[in-house]
């Protein structure tokens, strides 16, 4: 079996492997460049950014790279609409968003040109974004870091949303290399997400210390913690990730409104930036579960010729004895 072609509305990928988008500023445009100009699919993560900030994201991306990349919002975020419209106005290669569903960004979508492609866990939601005009959609499982809408593992939504589906899907969730993607190409997925893979790689923007917790951490090490926005989140143990369980919540100083519903429990926006800017205790540090299976920090462009070859070797057909 050879890999197959992932086509996000009028593009077609040279190699059927996306970057997840990944918030406050983990996948830069620096990053969904390099992954779009190695062949596979980059995604800047707009969540935690203010609109000039995208726009100079996309503009950096597009001067880096022709390959295909676009931009994830969070739904939950209050600048949802503003944020999404400004990526369509820069003319990105498509919308994907996630942690609740828009059906909105179809509309937009529509009057931009610009292909949508929603996140989903179930196949009842993949056939409404069918209708609405999903140009591909991302079939996400527990195993994935960061929010999670689901309890159910991919391997078994997936095949749910194959069958309520002719839309290109993109397997998503807990896929490390591409011997663990190849049983999802097999079982029809069009495409396949990793996020995680993508912070242990060198043109991700963060720091060092950063990137080394998501190498071979080990499975008692990935936690679930409850987020603000009133979802489940996977994240890696820290000193944050305890005092979250310990106490329940941890006072905010200032709060600019930023989520459209928040319990206030913790600021999940400040707590990931802290994180992200090499506060890798006092910060909340998303992680997916691949994070136990990741064993080095490369080039995106090595990453992704290994994730072909990998996939290729695993999906070639074994000679019988």
């Amino acid at each position: 079996m050879e890999l197959p072609e992932l086509k996000i509305g009028p593009k077609t990928a040279k190699y059927p492997f996306v970057q997840g988008g990944m918030a406050v500023r983990i996948s830069t445009g620096a990053l969904a460049a390099a992954v779009a100009a190695a062949g596979g699919v980059g995604t800047i993560g707009a969540t935690g950014m203010d609109v000039d900030e995208l726009r100079d994201e996309i503009r950096m991306a597009r001067r880096m790279t022709d390959g295909i990349f676009g931009v994830n919002v969070l739904f939950a975020v209050r600048k949802f609409p503003e944020l999404v419209k400004a990526a369509m106005a820069e003319g990105v290669d498509f919308i994907v968003s996630g942690a609740g569903f828009s059906r909105d960004m179809f509309a937009w979508g529509a009057d931009y040109g610009v292909p949508v492609v929603p996140i989903v866990s179930s196949g009842r939601l993949a056939e409404i974004a069918t209708r609405l005009g999903a140009a591909a959609i991302v079939v996400e499982g527990t195993e994935a870091g960061g929010h999670l809408g689901t309890d159910r593992p991919l391997m078994d939504i997936f095949p749910e949303v194959r069958k309520a589906t002719p839309l290109p899907l993109i397997a998503a969730g807990g896929i490390a290399n591409g011997t663990e993607a190849a049983p999802f190409f097999a079982m029809g997925a069009d495409g396949v997400q990793l996020a995680t893979r993508f912070i242990a790689c060198d043109e991700c923007t963060v720091p060092r210390s950063f990137k080394e917790m998501h190498v071979g951490t080990p499975e008692d090490e990935i936690v679930l913690v409850d987020s603000p926005v009133g979802m489940p989140g996977r994240a890696i143990r820290n000193q944050f990730s305890e005092l979250l369980r310990q106490e329940g919540s941890v006072p905010i100083s200032g709060c600019d409104d930023c989520l459209k519903r928040c319990s206030r429990e913790y600021c999940i926006l400040e707590a990931l930036d802290r994180a992200q800017k090499g506060d890798i205790e006092g910060g909340l540090v998303f992680s997916g579960s691949s994070a136990t299976r990741i064993h080095d920090i490369l080039p995106a462009k090595e990453i992704l010729e290994r994730l072909v070859r990998d996939a290729r070797e695993a999906l070639a057909p074994h000679p019988t004895r």
